[in-house]
Order: structure tokens, then sequence, then C-alpha cells
């Protein structure tokens, strides 16, 4: 069975997300990281930096949650075509190297803010999600570094409507509930 190591607040959970949304079985081994569980020698053979999240899927070990989520959409999401497989890459590429770093530093976000919410505004406009009409994993990415925005740093979405009925969508799915929701009730 495929394990995914994480924390009490972390990553982890969207990897954890995204694995309720397929429907796949896991195990979630649940590191204490205030105890530095993280840096001892059982885990760095499984993640040398240390870090979580990190899946081990048979003999498979994978670590950094933009390359999970991808591996487990390719291996464990419905089939796509190589133009779609890009396309949720780029999705989830511009969430942890553009999104999440342009909204959560804070000598950044005045000015990457508008430039980066528009652009998330215009494709959620055009349909429900950003690949098209169905949830994939560039929701999952986007999605929860949207969602992280408004409970770590305040971020509000009254000038991007599209954005904000997106969130409401995404946010009320049973998946991530699961996964996000109950540990980060506000």
């Amino acid at each position: 069975m495929l394990k995914l190591y994480g924390g009490a607040r972390s990553r982890a959970s969207i990897v954890q997300w995204y694995l309720e949304e397929l429907g796949h079985p896991y195990e979630f081994v649940m590191l204490d990281m205030q105890a530095g569980e993280h840096r001892q020698p059982a885990y760095l053979a499984i993640n040398p930096v240390g870090k979580v999240p990190a899946i081990v899927d048979g003999d498979y070990v994978l670590w950094e949650s933009g390359a999970i989520l991808l591996y487990l959409a390719e291996k464990y999401g419905p089939s796509v075509t190589p133009e779609a497989r890009g396309t949720l890459a780029q999705w989830v590429s511009f969430a942890n190297a553009t999104l999440g770093p342009g909204l959560l530093n804070e000598s950044l976000r005045e000015k990457e803010t508008p430039r980066l919410l528009s652009a998330v505004e215009t494709v959620l406009s055009q349909h429900p999600y950003l690949a098209g009409q169905e949830l994939t994993v560039a929701d999952i990415a986007v999605g929860a570094t949207l969602a992280y925005m408004q409970l770590f740093v305040g971020l509000t979405y009254g000038d991007y409507p599209a954005i904000a009925d997106y969130l409401t969508r995404i946010t009320d799915r049973p998946a991530y509930q699961k996964a996000i929701g109950i540990r980060y009730q506000v």
C-alpha cells in the first residue's frame, strides 16, 4: 500500500487531498515534526532533505509535493493526452514556483497578487476548473495554495468572484474536508 509521510499541518495534506479525490488507498504516516522525527535516520532514508511530504509506493520513493501530485496523476488518475499532461504540469508548477512564493512572500505580495490572481480569475471565469469542466491535479495544487493564503495570510478574494466561487466549490468537496478542512478550521 502507498505510504504518505507528513506532519499534522504540512503540505502532505495537499497530497492526501488528491489521494482522497482519486479514491486510491494509502496509509498516512504522521511524523511528529516537533519531536524531529523528520530528521531521524529512518525518515532521512526516504527523504534526505528531511522535509514532508514524501511517498513510498511499493519500491518507489518520491518527495516534493508537486512531483508527488504529478506522479499520482500519471499513475492513478485518468488517462490524458500529452498536451493535457503538459497543462496539468504547468498549473502544478505555477502553484509551487510562482503562485505560492508570490503570495506568501510579504515583500512581493502587493505587486504580485493582482497580476497572479487576475490570470487565475480569467481562466476560472471561462470554466469551473483550471483545466476545464472537471477537477484535476491542477486544482489540487492551485486550489490548496489559494485556500492556504486565505488561512495563513488573510488574503481575500472579493475582487475575484470566479476565484471566490472556485474556492467554495473545491473546499466544499468531501475529499478536501477530510484531508485539509478538518485540520484548518477557522
